[in-house]
């Protein structure tokens, strides 16, 4: 019989060291910019990335999923993913007069009854608006069409849709299509609320222990403050990726949504996230949040 009792003396086997994290987020130039140091390993001391690019209706079913390691969702699929995920507080993308458009073909168009282009029925544009459509559309919209979000500009110009919902870059370039600005959801949100708009949130899987979330937040943040002190190193990174590619664009996309809630989520913040959710549960849109839901380890 062969003696397998392990020797006391012997020098254990090294472990297997483990591997990069898989993250996703998309490729506009706000995350493509507050992840740039990080993603080409001029962090100290943060962990690799393996990156994943993806449109946010992806990253959020990626979410619901349970698929990877960190990602940049919306805050409105939280309710739907913080028992596996916690909220970093650093990172996403909140600010003032940076909401969603609903964009027409002709202005003052009455959206009663018409088919009207989405990004993510679980995007918090969609959530926006439709806290929006309740009150100034109170015969009801029509059918919701989910297209990629460089696919909905399009749409609406050449008349497969009859409005839609715009994020990202598209404040900057819809005039480029001939379209009218028939209301801002971020505006609406302001004016009702007082609050930052919540657009986007990074999330990470909680079984990576309270250790890993923290150095992934202070990692966030890192790379962000590296983006800010030097724009000129990300610059090739973010003009790669992005979908529009006019330097000037990139420019004024990354000084709207990267900003001192990027840095960190702070009181405000979190106020408005809680507020988001939680009028949106209030009207049955969303599951109600647990009172520790957006607690950070």
């Amino acid at each position: 019989m062969t003696d397998t009792t392990p020797d006391p003396l012997a020098t254990p086997a090294p472990s297997a060291a483990p591997g990069p994290l898989r993250i996703a987020f998309s490729p506009c130039p706000n995350d493509t910019f507050v992840f740039d140091a990080w993603a080409h390993g001029r962090v100290p001391d943060a962990p690799a990335l393996d990156v994943t690019f993806a449109d946010i209706d992806l990253t959020n079913g990626m979410a619901e999923r349970g698929e990877l390691d960190v990602l940049k969702v919306s805050y409105a699929v939280l309710p739907w993913v913080l028992d596996e995920y916690a909220l970093l507080p650093c990172g996403g993308a909140l600010g003032r007069g940076c909401g969603p458009l609903v964009l027409t073909r002709e202005p003052g168009t009455d959206l009663t009854g018409k088919t009207v282009a989405v990004p993510s029925e679980r995007s918090t544009a969609y959530l926006l608006f439709r806290l929006w459509a309740a009150e100034v559309v109170p015969g009801g919209v029509g059918e919701i069409v989910v297209l990629p979000f460089d696919e909905i500009m399009p749409a609406v110009r050449d008349g497969k849709v009859d409005a839609g919902l715009v994020i990202h870059e598209a404040r900057f370039t819809y005039q480029n299509y001939g379209l009218h600005n028939l209301a801002d959801m971020g505006g609406h949100w302001e004016d009702t609320t007082g609050l930052p708009i919540p657009l986007g949130a990074i999330i990470a899987k909680r079984s990576l222990g309270a250790d890993t979330l923290k150095l992934l937040a202070e990692s966030v943040r890192t790379s962000v403050r590296m983006a800010w002190d030097d724009p000129e190193t990300s610059r090739p990174y973010v003009l790669e990726h992005a979908q529009e590619m006019d330097p000037s664009v990139a420019d004024q996309h990354i000084g709207l949504y990267v900003n001192e809630f990027t840095a960190d989520l702070g009181e405000d913040g979190y106020a408005a996230i809680r507020g988001l959710l939680t009028r949106a549960a209030a009207e049955g849109l969303v599951p109600p949040l647990g009172p520790d839901a957006l607690s950070f380890a």
